[in-house]
């Protein structure tokens, strides 16, 4: 059974991670669940015209129903720092279901992660911006493209669960 809006692969995380590929490059190029209503707030379908929304930033949890933490680096001159977010831009999704993510952060030095309070997040001290612990150990406001890059088998997965729409690029 198919819980996507355009394809029925037969594993709903799938699908859905589809719709919002489909949805996400439809905005580049030109009670509902928190992802069809993230999807029709990135296309503008609800009303308010369109939106200056890129990216349904998404948490995917592992068949033993943790979130999962991509890790990746950026290379800066001489420095490489390795990263970690629970949160993702779904930049691609094949046949297989192998998709590319992007890890999403939410400080405005795409990948830096170092801020005004040495690395932590807001004042609040417990957002591990490198390294979170847990999903609400990130800030989901103001999140940004990172341009780190992973990929990952869907079929790995058991749940996904959408962020607002937000302009990340």
């Amino acid at each position: 059974m198919s819980c996507g809006k355009n394809f029925d692969s037969g594993s709903c995380v799938i699908d859905i991670l589809k719709d919002i590929v489909d949805a996400q490059n439809d905005v580049m190029h030109d009670c509902t669940t928190s992802c069809e209503q993230s999807i029709a707030d990135l296309l503008g379908d609800t009303g308010n015209g369109g939106s200056n929304f890129d990216t349904v930033p998404v948490i995917l949890y592992c068949k033993d129903c943790k979130p999962f933490k991509g890790f990746g680096s950026r290379r800066g001159g001489d420095d490489c720092e390795v990263r970690g977010s629970f949160f993702f831009r779904v930049k691609s999704v094949d046949d297989d279901g192998c998709a590319i993510l992007e890890l999403l952060f939410s400080d405005d030095r795409r990948g830096r992660g170092d801020d005004e309070e040495g690395g932590r997040g807001r004042g609040s001290g417990h957002h591990h911006r490198n390294n979170p612990t847990d999903p609400a150990d990130q800030d989901c406001d103001d999140l940004r493209a990172s341009g780190i890059c992973i990929t990952v088998d869907l079929n790995c997965f058991c749940h996904v669960t959408c962020l607002p729409a937000a302009q990340t690029l």
